[in-house]
């Protein structure tokens, strides 16, 4: 067990950040678990890609375990949505962040669907 944080006392080293991503079982699309940010990106841009790969009209990203995404990680995920040749992106579910960051820079993308 850790040791609690005192003044004076040693500084509690954060934890790295991780990021699991599966395929959702029955339907098409993925689940994310932990972060998304600048130490995770790269895992999230290759599931990305591999979700645009097998796109089929609506893909679905489950997002309830993510605890943060970052600005590039929403990014990321309009980028691929817009550059999808049809249909949208349904995001489940995800960090209160994110719906606001896509308002913010991508206001009106139709190609993205969230469902709080």
């Amino acid at each position: 067990m850790d040791a609690p944080h005192v003044v004076g006392g040693p500084a509690q080293v954060p934890r790295r950040a991780a990021l699991e991503v599966s395929p959702l079982p029955g339907r098409s699309g993925i689940r994310a678990r932990g972060e998304i940010s600048v130490l995770t990106r790269p895992s999230w841009e290759q599931a990305l890609s591999e979700l645009a790969r097998r796109h089929a009209g609506v893909s679905y990203v489950e997002l309830s375990d993510v605890a943060f995404v970052d600005v590039a990680g929403v990014s990321a995920l309009a980028v691929t949505a817009m550059n999808l040749p049809d249909g949208r992106v349904v995001v489940e579910n995800p960090p209160p962040q994110l719906p606001r960051v896509l308002e913010m820079f991508w206001p009106g993308l139709d190609r993205i669907e969230v469902a709080l």
